[in-house]
């Protein structure tokens, strides 16, 4: 088996210290060269560590990739990488910071701050809320090989209006993290941000726009995000650069829980497909 490394980073907002993005980079053992590199995105309450994401992450390592992970710096999560214990940073979260929190990973990269990795090849991994997020990247960078959707939504206006409504009269929406029982805030700041940038957040929309192959993945049981939303960003993706890949009766996660302690025969069908996808398209010079 190809030996790994795993080089952690972290940035901290020039104006504003309490946002911190904390990162790591994993990727084959010496070499020579810039490698082409696949940036994985977490959903919402997800974290760069949780289940799938470090064995995915030396999958595609392996295959000669370097593989980049990060928590968002409105994740919740501090130093120890799993804990929810940036409350504060999780409250003031918004699409529009974990946008930026991208761009700014991807700048970092393209200044030459990540030793071995061609900035020029870029592909997109993202897992649920990540899935639309990589989607609205690409379509704003136009400088992505590919990009995978796990589980993605097609939008982000997940809440009903009696739930606004609280949102707005309380200043902040109560958020359960069913993983660790805790209960989490999000100041109203994340409705406005939404709605103040409709436009911008319009995942149908944003796959209109894309040239690049995409591959959707996506569980047929899926319990969080119905599957109907892979068929909505299906039908928004030119049939030319469009790949499906239905999961029967698999859920969000794909079987897997954290910490992932066994694969599943859906995840390893996911894997195994979003290898093709990273190996046909990411590696090209």
């Amino acid at each position: 088996m190809i030996p790994l490394e795993r080089r952690p980073f972290r940035l901290v907002h020039p104006d504003d210290p309490g946002r911190i993005v904390r990162g790591a980079i994993d990727a084959p053992q010496g070499g020579s060269g810039r490698r082409p590199h696949v940036i994985l995105l977490h959903g919402f309450k997800g974290f760069m560590d949780w289940g799938f994401f470090p064995e995915m992450a030396a999958r595609i390592a392996r295959r000669g990739f370097a593989a980049v992970r990060f928590n968002a710096s409105g994740s919740g999560i501090g130093e120890d990488s799993t804990s929810f214990t940036e409350v504060e940073a999780f409250a003031r979260n918004t699409l529009s910071r974990e946008i930026e929190d991208l761009e700014r990973v991807r700048s970092w990269i393209r200044d030459g701050h990540a030793d071995g990795v061609d900035p020029d090849r870029a592909s997109l991994l993202g897992h649920s809320r990540g899935g639309g997020l990589a989607l609205i990247h690409a379509a704003e960078r136009g400088d992505c090989r590919c990009v995978v959707t796990w589980a993605a939504v097609a939008t982000f206006d997940r809440f009903g209006e009696d739930d606004k409504a609280r949102w707005r009269e309380l200043g902040y929406l109560p958020i359960l993290n069913a993983r660790t029982g805790q209960e989490l805030r999000l100041d109203v700041t994340a409705l406005e941000d939404l709605e103040t940038h409709r436009g911008r957040f319009d995942v149908p929309s944003a796959c209109r726009k894309l040239r690049i192959p995409v591959l959707i993945v996506h569980g047929t049981a899926d319990e969080s995000v119905p599957f109907e939303e892979s068929r909505i960003l299906a039908d928004a993706v030119d049939r030319q650069h469009r790949s499906v890949l239905a999961v029967d009766g698999a859920g969000h996660t794909f079987g897997i829980r954290h910490p992932m302690e066994n694969s599943t025969e859906s995840f390893e069908r996911v894997a195994e497909a979003t290898l093709e996808m990273l190996l046909s398209h990411g590696l090209e010079r």
